[in-house]
């Protein structure tokens, strides 16, 4: 029973693996086609540079779990906050104004969340090096 939970914990990491290698050169492509594109039309716009900064915190996101085994859910916030708020940069112009109400809205929620993710993230670690430290006393 053991050395079959061992082959499915090896078999889930082999796609974790190989997922966040699809998801990194996937990526890394899509950013060297944006950046393609703006070479070919000579223009950079905001939305351009907001989804090049998209493609950076992806690729920050992946290091990071291979650094640290884990993603610290306030990325996947900031990543959507970004989308957000390119989203309202492409779309402002024909946009009816309670629907730039409704996803300005959306980003003030997501960065609240942000916030206290990070606080509770915070406040985890310090009860964490409190712990590692009473047991070494």
């Amino acid at each position: 029973m053991l050395k079959d939970k061992n082959l499915i914990q090896m078999l889930i990491w082999f796609g974790e693996q190989g997922i966040l290698l699809v998801i990194s050169l996937a990526t890394i492509g899509a950013a060297l086609i944006e950046v393609a594109r703006i070479v070919d039309v000579m223009t950079v716009n905001l939305s351009d540079l907001f989804l090049l900064f998209i493609y950076a915190e992806v690729l920050g996101m992946v290091a990071i779990f291979y650094k640290d085994h884990r993603i610290p859910v306030t990325l996947p916030i900031i990543i959507a906050i970004t989308a957000l708020t390119r989203m309202i940069v492409l779309q402002t112009k024909g946009l009816e104004p309670i629907n730039i109400i409704f996803e300005a809205s959306g980003i003030l929620l997501l960065a609240i969340a942000a916030y206290i993710m990070s606080a509770k993230e915070k406040l985890s670690l310090d009860k964490l090096k409190a712990k590692k430290a009473a047991g070494k006393v």
